[in-house]
């Protein structure tokens, strides 16, 4: 499985674990990148000094490539970037921003740099911006999400052609099949999040997993598109997001109740009622919690079996 984005971040799989809130520690991306994929440190849930213990970690549990996610958004970048480069991370996705913020700084410290975009227009943008590589996330991922609504299916096929660097798929993969057609739209490698949220190694709550285990078909919808769109199970919070829509909410309205920590309080800290359970469409697929190595092995048989399955067409 050679592509240009092993090449790039030096891994035997183009495999990119979400660097996602509340779930992605160092046990997580250490997992991830001793299976020969890239691990990524979530470091919009951590506060400085909290990241760069969870990069230490990492780089005592894996000699292999590892990176951190930053969502531009949060607060503290300065200070994140900073402990970045003082602790030597040589990989960082970008995501919630304008990926010229931060780029050229980035690379001139020797990091490569990949920009998470839910569009062709941005997936441009970042090219300018001179991102290593792209990472276009579908309609069907999890968590914060694009507005634009747009499926993975129809995504990367767009990007791919207009785009000359490695483009990674987002949204909606969790199988070795998936990965497949990920590479048949045009892809150099995967970046999934929900399937190793649900693993043992993830740092999410296990009441939180047992969720995605059981979350069926239509159990998770893209809600608060007023405020930042998120993917999310369907729970008592959501039916009050939904009932404020009702009554005619404001974007001051639902702020108010989204409140401070919701995330932290579904995922991190297992409330199934008043938390905010982000995870993606792909979760339905999910019915186990494996180890990340485990996950690999059925992500490559499946791959194979499916490959061959086509060749006999």
């Amino acid at each position: 499985m050679d592509t240009n984005i092993t090449k790039l971040f030096a891994i035997k799989y183009p495999i990119i674990q979400g660097g996602m809130i509340w779930n992605s520690g160092w046990q997580l991306a250490s997992a991830v990148s001793n299976a020969g994929g890239l691990g990524l440190i979530g470091a919009g849930s951590m506060y400085p000094d909290i990241l760069r213990e969870h990069i230490k970690k990492c780089k005592t549990a894996t000699n292999h490539s590892f990176g951190v996610n930053v969502p531009m958004l949060y607060p503290n970048i300065e200070e994140i970037m900073q402990i970045i480069v003082e602790e030597g991370v040589k990989i960082v996705f970008t995501s919630a921003g304008n990926p010229k913020t931060w780029t050229e700084i980035l690379k001139k410290e020797g990091i490569t740099v990949a920009h998470v975009v839910s569009s062709a227009k941005f997936a441009l943008k970042s090219q300018d911006a001179g991102v290593d590589a792209v990472v276009a996330e579908g309609f069907e991922a999890g968590g914060h999400n694009g507005r634009e609504e747009t499926t993975t299916l129809c995504l990367i096929p767009n990007v791919k052609r207009q785009i000359d660097v490695p483009l990674i798929a987002a949204g909606g993969i969790g199988t070795g099949s998936q990965i497949l057609a990920a590479f048949a739209l045009g892809a150099d490698g995967v970046q999934i999040g929900s399937r190793f949220a649900a693993t043992r190694e993830s740092s999410a709550n296990q009441d939180f997993k047992n969720a995605i285990v059981n979350a069926k078909e239509g159990d998770t919808q893209l809600t608060l598109k007023e405020l930042a769109p998120v993917r999310l199970i369907k729970n008592d919070f959501y039916n009050q997001v939904q009932e404020k829509y009702k009554q005619g909410t404001t974007a001051e309205e639902l702020k108010e109740l989204l409140g401070r920590g919701r995330s932290k309080k579904g995922m991190f800290e297992g409330d199934l009622i008043n938390g905010e359970l982000e995870i993606g469409q792909v979760s339905a697929l999910i019915d186990s919690i494996p180890t990340v190595a485990e996950v690999f092995d059925e992500l490559l048989l499946d791959y194979q079996a499916s490959k061959n399955r086509l060749l006999q067409l």
